[in-house]
């Protein structure tokens, strides 16, 4: 009967109705809630399959709800470092229970917890990639989670910061390497830091080419690691007559010289470290000149043992430390994770999404790499409610509900003067 079909068609307007007043609820008391992706009910026609052409059933409407993951709010900015937001596309990975099962969320404000890892008030703990000691990031597979452990900075609360480069220039006396002179070896020291932070000697040794006539503008130099005492390397430094810039590096042992860079690869304390005398030809190297020794720049990277100070996050989702000794280090990097249907994904608490089949295969990127975002440290991103058009919403489905509420309450007074035909 048609005049039933009227009354179902109303009160499935009401459930419809009252489903999208629940989403319009959860939007307008989340439009404060950081990370919080709007809600949306959408209405379907319900078409009565027995409807014949002349007469007319109604079918009613049903609801469907989604969450628009893929919608995203303005970004803010806050006073702490770790908070970290995402600007453009992609996701954080994050896990409350250090890694078993990782979930995704588009911003979230991370601080220390007791054991230095980096987790949100709910407990959720940001996830990366570990930092080998030199900073760099160790190769993993783009498709898995496995490789992604909690972002931890008290280990690195202490940390040594060894010396990888050092460069010498100095100018040796030209008159040391003509006949009759005396062969005086002319001594340099540098220091440099091991691994462990510890102060170390280089020491380098000059010893002149003396000729029986002329001059031989030839230079014996010998390294001696003073952490084992044991020489690392001899040249022979050859020195152009005209204008006393160097020409040529001969090994004699140790690392090889680099006419490209100018530098000699060298192993001290066990660890590699790029030591620069100068390219050929050039005034700002080693130089022959005069009767001066001396030395013109002296310089190495590393420092001692460093206490950690700040944290922060780059835009290439690079988790960097920084020490009172004025280094910094990479510790973690976090990659921003990409699916093919970001409103594919399962919508879980605290603005957190669980992977699922319907958003299809996740990739882990690097941040500002492919379609993906970069990492914003300082930043939280805001909710992605529109206030102002909820409310019209709230309207709009106020005066629906009413309507609805006008079929019933119709159907209701011509099924009463049915009843009262036989009166």
């Amino acid at each position: 009967m048609t005049i039933s079909s009227s009354l179902n068609a109303g009160v499935s307007g009401l459930n419809a109705n009252a489903a999208r007043l629940a989403s319009i609820s959860d939007n307008i008391a989340n439009s404060g809630t950081y990370g919080y992706k709007r809600a949306e009910t959408d209405f379907f026609q319900m078409v009565n399959a027995g409807n014949d052409g002349v007469s007319y059933s109604a079918g009613g409407v049903r609801t469907s709800a989604l969450r628009l993951v893929d919608e995203r709010g303005a970004l803010t900015s806050s006073s702490n470092a770790t908070d970290i937001a995402i600007d453009g596309r992609g996701f954080l990975p994050v896990s409350s229970d250090d890694g078993d099962s990782v979930v995704l969320t588009t911003t979230g404000s991370f601080r220390q917890d007791a054991s230095g890892v980096l987790r949100t008030t709910s407990g959720l703990a940001l996830m990366g990639w570990p930092a080998q000691a030199d900073g760099t990031i160790p190769a993993a597979a783009r498709e898995s989670m496995e490789a992604l452990r909690p972002v931890t900075v008290s280990a690195n609360a202490v940390s040594a910061n060894p010396t990888t480069q050092m460069s010498m220039a100095l100018n040796l006396p030209a008159t040391d390497t003509r006949a009759g002179a005396e062969g005086q070896v002319r001594t340099q020291t540098m220091e440099y830091f091991d691994t462990l932070g510890t102060s170390q000697l280089l020491t380098a040794d000059f010893t002149p080419t003396v000729p029986a006539e002329g001059a031989s503008n030839s230079w014996r130099m010998t390294l001696t690691d003073g952490a084992t005492g044991s020489v690392v390397g001899s040249y022979r430094l050859s020195f152009d007559g005209q204008d006393g810039t160097l020409s040529d590096v001969t090994t004699l042992s140790g690392g090889t010289w680099d006419a490209q860079t100018g530098a000699i690869g060298l192993t001290l304390s066990g660890a590699d470290v790029r030591f620069d005398i100068g390219k050929a030809g050039q005034m700002n190297g080693m130089t022959q000149l005069s009767d001066s020794f001396l030395p013109t720049s002296i310089q190495k990277d590393g420092s001692g043992i460093g206490s950690l100070t700040s944290v922060d996050i780059d835009a290439q989702g690079q988790v960097r430390a920084f020490y009172d000794q004025g280094f910094s280090r990479v510790i973690f990097q976090v990659p921003v994770v990409d699916v093919p249907n970001p409103n594919g994904l399962t919508s879980l608490g605290d603005q957190t999404y669980a992977l699922s089949p319907e958003a299809g295969a996740f990739y882990l990127w690097d941040a500002g790499d492919g379609p993906t975002g970069t990492t914003q440290g300082y930043t939280r991103e805001e909710s992605a409610t529109d206030v102002a058009q909820e409310l019209t919403n709230l309207i709009q489905t106020q005066h629906a509900y009413s309507s609805n509420a006008k079929i019933i309450q119709t159907v209701d007074e011509m099924l009463s003067e049915t009843t009262n035909l036989k009166r």
